[in-house]
């Protein structure tokens, strides 16, 4: 049964890190590129940031300096580090597995972000 398991989301304070982790069950996890979405209330899901099997990532403009993806392939896992959170950053967080060879995608269940004071 595949599933990928989003945790690490929490309250936070403007400025402050988090770092969000997203744990595969089922899948060749070297083989899928990996990427973390988000969706804040009203508005539509958004790419955050990517990173391929070979490590090459993507940032959206928004993110850029200020969130990092990486994954370890032995974990099975893909992390998002969240630093300088602004209220604007506040959504669910949705971590995406796709694999180009397979035309296979599976989604999360989300994990809350939420930038307060």
């Amino acid at each position: 049964q595949v599933q990928l398991v989003e945790s690490g989301g929490g309250l936070v304070q403007p400025g402050g890190s988090l770092r969000l982790s997203c744990l595969a069950h089922g899948i060749a996890f070297n083989l899928y590129t990996m990427t973390w979405y988000r969706q804040a209330p009203g508005k539509q899901r958004e790419l955050v940031a990517s990173i391929t099997r070979g490590g090459g990532t993507n940032y959206s403009d928004f993110v850029k300096g200020r969130f990092t993806i990486s994954r370890d392939n032995a974990k099975n896992t893909v992390y998002l580090q969240l630093n300088s959170l602004t209220l604007e950053d506040t959504a669910v967080y949705y971590c995406n597995g796709n694999s180009t060879a397979t035309s296979r995608t599976f989604w999360g269940q989300g994990t809350q972000v939420t930038v307060s004071s």
